[in-house]
């Protein structure tokens, strides 16, 4: 994998350089470049992209306890300085070009208090403790520090707080990266810039609904369309010029004579098991008609426990209430190859049916799957069905699973009795801390009520309770939520922030929580005459660094390719969002060339059924006219002064920098 952290050159071109590791054992950067952790490290907080295997993480926490430091806040900031070597970013961090350290460069306050005082934070609580072989000590060597086998303080070795964070630190006003104890960030703080444009590349012919990168964090991806096939597919290269590869008369694995196909319906999700490589275990998410498919039978959600009776309702074009069915249902790649991660088809037969309803309409399902990061259960989203405001309201009724998020364990068995007790729709288990422990109002399945048809929701792969989900409205607003536990987001007493439905006298606006973003339909939707929001991804990946900064951006568009929107959160972790439309064109050096809109020089997306990620956490439009990657924004004359939180905009040159810069050039680390 090429390291990708970009210095900009006069000539437009975005050359990797500061995403490098620290050698081990040394301070050069050279063949050393981050790597996708396998598995998250025992000491250190990494579980991503990171500069440090197991085995350097055994080592930090052996050096850690040799410190036998006595308060624990300071051990908590020592420790962080320490694994600052495992970041992506560790050789800026660590001034590779200009001297060596064992301390990276902190972050510390100025007088326009743009920084976090992360150098204080250290002073003020690792002043007066003693720390055995300390990485902070002072020695005779200007600008070069190492650990010392004595038991010192702070205080002792350094006159004030001025002196020690002039030494290890680094002022808002220079221009270099800096550690503030979590992330590395480029000193200069900006405002959000505004995004001068999308860069798109078009690297597939075919119309599918999901990607799904492979569990092997290979460059591997599945892809599925509605009618019901699975396909195993090669990403290329960037700059590679060439596309998506797969054998189409060779599906992973083929569902047609089980899947409804129809506007709103067919093989919504796919999803694999957290332990896929030792386990082969995926799952498959679908809507089936039981007068046309076998074995599509299941327990109505319209019944008794949400006061419902199925024959109260009309039929809906012929077709009658519960006759179509949600079904979430589990297969293995198991015995198609030696090892699961190798098989190129999976078995069409079902192992074991995980979840199977009966729906009340014929539209806005929903029907995603994902496995949560952290907690390893499977989430399954459930649109409420209607076609606008039922007085049934769905969403809002606790006892009825549409409308909402749920949650279940799928590692374990329910016995006969939890079945029935619990009125399950299949062989599922309840998290034992499901929101329904602390209201029993609610079904045990709810991890959040209050959507119309979430469609496309995603965890941030950096901050996992970032749960963002797009809930299509309406008549008046598409929204972006961020899902927490137990949160009622107010479908369809409200749509977005606007009232829809009268509360009754047990609701009030407190009760619900309100999108973070979204758009109006009268701004938006006057040319296609509608909007439906695809919920998307904080953008992660280094192609386009005006794109990845200090300020995390969600992106998201509509059905209608409306607009791609970029959600800008600042400060970071504050939920507070600020919205712009991006302006997107196509690289003139695609791989397919892209066909331009009928009187406009903007590519054709079509229709817009999702947005994808792949394992470098490049980011894919999925459309009715092919597949299109996010490429580097100078393809398309897009540039920005801004990089990543970690990487500047400008570095001072040195001579190890500028001969690291045309050595990786000529290496073709390049993109």
């Amino acid at each position: 994998m090429q390291a990708r952290v970009y210095l900009f050159s006069v000539y437009g071109s975005w050359v990797n350089l500061y995403d490098c590791c620290l050698k081990a054992g040394t301070f050069l950067p050279v063949q050393r470049t981050p790597f996708k952790l396998k598995t998250s490290l025992e000491f250190c907080p990494y579980n991503g992209t990171g500069c440090c295997d197991l085995h350097q993480d055994l080592q930090l926490e052996k050096r850690f306890q040799q410190m036998n430091i006595s308060n624990p806040r300071c051990a908590s900031l020592v420790k962080s300085v320490l694994c600052a070597r495992c970041n992506q970013f560790s050789a800026q961090l660590f001034r590779i070009e200009s001297e060596a350290r064992n301390v990276p460069v902190l972050c510390y306050f100025t007088e326009t208090g743009d920084l976090d005082d992360f150098c204080t934070d250290i002073w003020n609580n690792c002043g007066d403790i003693p720390i055995l072989n300390s990485p902070f000590i002072k020695l005779q060597r200007k600008d070069h520090f190492s650990f010392n086998t004595s038991l010192t303080k702070l205080e002792n070795e350094w006159k004030s707080r001025g002196y020690f964070c002039e030494a290890f630190g680094s002022s808002s006003a220079d221009e270099y990266t800096c550690f503030d104890g979590k992330n590395a960030i480029y000193g200069i703080a900006r405002a959000p810039q505004s995004i001068k444009g999308l860069c798109l590349e078009k690297v597939g012919h075919g119309s599918y609904i999901n990607m799904i990168p492979h569990p092997d964090n290979s460059n591997r991806v599945f892809v599925s369309n509605l009618k019901g096939k699975i396909w195993l597919s090669t990403i290329p290269q960037v700059g590679s010029k060439e596309i998506l590869k797969m054998d189409e008369l060779k599906p992973f694995l083929d569902l047609t004579n089980q899947v409804l196909l129809d506007p709103e319906s067919g093989l919504m999700g796919i999803t694999f098991h957290p332990n896929f490589e030792q386990n082969g275990r995926f799952f498959v998410s679908y809507i089936c008609d039981k007068l046309r498919h076998e074995g599509c039978q299941g327990r109505c959600s319209c019944n008794t426990d949400i006061y419902c009776d199925p024959s109260k309702i009309l039929p809906n074009n012929g077709i009658k209430p519960c006759q179509y069915h949600y079904v979430v249902a589990e297969f293995t790649a198991n015995g198609s190859a030696s090892k699961p991660y190798l098989a190129k088809t999976a078995y069409a037969v079902e192992v074991r049916r995980i979840f199977t309803m009966g729906l009340q309409y014929t539209g806005g399902h929903a029907g995603q799957i994902l496995f949560g990061p952290a907690d390893g259960y499977l989430y399954l989203m459930t649109g409420d069905g209607s076609q606008g405001v039922h007085s049934s309201n769905l969403a809002q009724n606790k006892r009825s699973l549409l409308g909402k998020i749920l949650r279940v364990d799928i590692d374990n068995m329910p016995s006969d009795d939890e079945v029935e007790k619990l009125s399950l729709y299949g062989n599922y288990t309840i998290p034992t801390d499901n929101p329904y422990k602390s209201d029993n109002e609610l079904a045990p399945e709810v991890w959040a009520l209050g959507f119309k048809n979430p469609w496309r929701c995603s965890f941030d792969t950096e901050r996992p309770s970032y749960f963002m989900c797009g809930d299509a409205g309406q008549d008046n607003y598409e929204e972006v939520d961020i899902v927490t536990k137990g949160g009622n987001y107010g479908w369809s007493i409200y749509e977005g922030p606007y009232v829809s439905h009268p509360a009754n006298s047990s609701s009030s606006a407190s009760t619900f929580i309100f999108p973070v973003s979204g758009y109006n339909h009268s701004a938006e939707d006057r040319n296609s005459g509608s909007a439906s929001i695809i919920g998307g991804y904080f953008y992660r990946s280094m192609t386009d660094p005006c794109m990845y900064g200090r300020h995390f951006r969600y992106l998201f568009t509509d059905v209608y390719q409306i607009a791609i929107w970029a959600a800008t959160e600042v400060p970071t972790n504050s939920g507070n969002f600020t919205t712009e439309s991006i302006i997107f064109s196509c690289a003139n050096d695609s791989p397919i060339q892209c066909s331009p809109r009928t009187g406009s020089t903007l590519p054709d997306l079509g229709y817009i059924f999702s947005l994808a990620e792949d394992n470098l956490k490049d980011l894919y439009i999925l459309t009715s006219t092919g597949v299109y990657r996010v490429a580097r924004p100078s393809r398309c004359n897009y540039h920005c002064q801004a990089i990543f939180s970690s990487v500047p905009s400008s570095i001072k040159a040195s001579p190890l920098s500028i001969f690291l810069l045309f050595s990786l050039f000529f290496m073709k680390y390049v993109l």
